[in-house]
Parts: structure tokens; C-alpha cells; sequence
């Protein structure tokens, strides 16, 4: 397989392709102790992009990371690589890690790239036919589900199971039943004109996103809480919609096979997060 031809700035140089390497001894690279944040580039400008590197920063601090180079160093390398790669709508990850062990001071690793965007959208998305299933693997996040970590595998697996089914995403569920997220969106149905979406106590990522979809439910008057998800709640919904920086929010026509009946309620959050993207960048 051709490795990809584009720009990556790391730590602190432009590089591609087979230039874009990261030492064996990274703790990123050995044993998967990064951070990272993904985010949507609308028209050069990153989204949200002070919302999500501040994310970035409180879990370094409390996962003991080395401190990363500056946000302002970050938007810098973030502009250089949009600008190397000709790209205005487009999909942003920034990656730290532990970086070395032994270095004094220490000194995380760091990354940045960017794709075009419609490399990253779901091809439901896309259609307005978006599908999720349920992992069969049962999940529980533990201490560090809230931090956007690059141990990925249980989330790459669960990914692949809803490839493999034809489907844009998988649901992640406890042992005991109760859905959580998807393994890179954030879950949220309506039932009798109510927003509900599983607690960040459950140990779900705090989505910016989703987020931003709270205080739009705030603004327009459209009743929304936390509260535990079962499985069987989120298949009987009168609407499925999930939420992620990269895809805004989605809609989903169906859930395990089952046709979601509506549509209308995530469709108004799809048209008040468009609003407020308008008013940003």
C-alpha cells in the first residue's frame, strides 16, 4: 500500500510521506500513550478549535504528559499544513504523546495533519441514510474513557464491526445493557419530544460537539437531559441522531435494522450547529 503523499508537521518541521516518521522509542508509538483531538475546517478555519485544544491541555495535565507546545504554536503548525495540502474544507487531528522516556526536561511528541473532508464523512452521512448497529463486544470505558486517547483498539474493532455490516457507525453497550457512544460520535435519541443522551458520569467522551447541541436544545426550547440509555430505549426512539466535530450532527434512518421513524428534531440541531459554524468562521 502507497503511503500517503501529503504534508505532517512534526514536532516542528513540515514533512510526507515516507519523511513522516515517529521514533519506535515514542511512547505513543510503543504503547499508545497519546492525546489527540480531531476538528472540522470550514473554509481554511478550524471550528471550535480553542474548545478543543483546551480538552487537549486539561487531559495532558491530568495524565501527567509532558507539557505541549503552545496552542498558538499548534494553530501555526495547523495553518502550515491546511496551506502545504491546498485544503479549505478539510479534517484536523493534533496528536501528542509521552514522547521518550528518559529525556530531562521531558518532551512529549507531537503531530499534526489534515485530510480533505470528504475522505472523513460517513457515506450515510453523505445521503442522508446514515446507519449504526450495535457492537457485539460489550464496553465499558473505565477511568480514562473521558480523555480522547490514541489507544483506539476496542474502538477500531467495534468500527469495523459496523463496516463490516454495512453500516456508518457502531453503538458501544455495557455488559449490563446500557449504550453509551459510538466509537467516535456521541449518542442522543428523542422520545415524545424530549433530547436524551447518556451522562458524562457513564465515562463518555465530553463531545464538543455535543455540547454545542445542548446549548442549542437550551436556546431553542427543545426539552434535553442526561440520562442512562438501555439498548432497547435507543431501538424503540422516535429518533436516533449522533454527534462528532467531524460529521456535526447526524440523523440516523436506522438502528440495528430498525427504521427510525423521525427525523425532524435532529435535523432543527443540524440547521442550529450550521448556524452557529456561519457565525464563527
Amino acid at each position: 500500500m502507497r503511503i500517503p503523499d501529503r504534508p505532517i508537521w512534526i514536532d516542528g518541521r513540515l514533512c510526507r510521506g515516507e519523511a513522516a516518521v515517529l521514533s519506535l522509542f515514542d511512547r505513543g508509538a510503543r504503547d499508545g500513550e497519546g492525546l489527540f483531538e480531531t476538528l472540522r475546517v470550514y473554509r481554511g478555519r478550524p471550528f471550535q478549535w480553542e474548545r478543543h485544544l483546551e480538552r487537549l491541555v486539561v487531559s495532558a495535565a491530568e495524565l501527567g504528559f509532558p507539557v505541549p507546545p503552545p496552542p498558538s504554536t499548534l494553530l501555526g503548525a495547523a495553518e502550515e499544513v491546511l496551506a502545504s495540502g491546498g485544503l479549505l474544507d478539510a479534517v484536523i487531528r493534533v496528536t501528542v504523546t509521552r514522547g521518550i522516556p528518559g529525556r530531562r526536561p521531558g518532551r512529549c511528541g507531537c503531530w499534526v495533519d489534515a485530510e480533505p473532508l470528504g475522505s472523513r464523512l460517513w457515506r450515510g452521512a453523505r445521503s442522508g441514510s446514515a446507519a449504526a448497529i450495535f457492537s457485539r463486544r460489550a464496553f465499558h470505558p473505565g477511568s480514562l474513557g473521558r480523555h480522547k486517547t490514541t489507544s483506539r483498539l476496542i474502538y477500531h474493532l467495534a468500527r469495523d464491526e459496523g463496516r463490516a455490516a454495512g453500516a456508518d457507525e457502531a453503538l458501544l453497550v455495557t455488559a449490563e445493557g446500557a449504550a453509551l457512544e459510538g466509537t467516535s460520535s456521541n449518542l442522543f435519541v428523542v422520545i415524545g419530544g424530549e433530547v436524551l443522551t447518556p451522562p458524562l458520569s457513564a465515562g463518555i467522551l465530553p463531545g464538543i460537539t455535543r455540547a454545542l447541541v445542548l446549548s442549542a436544545c437550551a436556546e431553542l426550547g427543545i426539552p434535553a437531559r442526561e440520562c442512562a440509555l438501555p439498548r432497547e430505549q435507543v431501538v424503540g426512539a422516535d429518533e436516533v441522531f449522533l454527534t462528532s466535530s467531524a460529521q456535526e450532527v447526524v440523523p440516523l434512518s436506522r438502528v440495528d435494522g430498525r427504521e427510525i421513524p423521525e427525523r425532524s428534531v435532529g435535523v432543527r440541531l443540524l440547521e442550529a450547529y450550521g448556524g452557529s459554524v456561519a457565525a464563527t468562521v
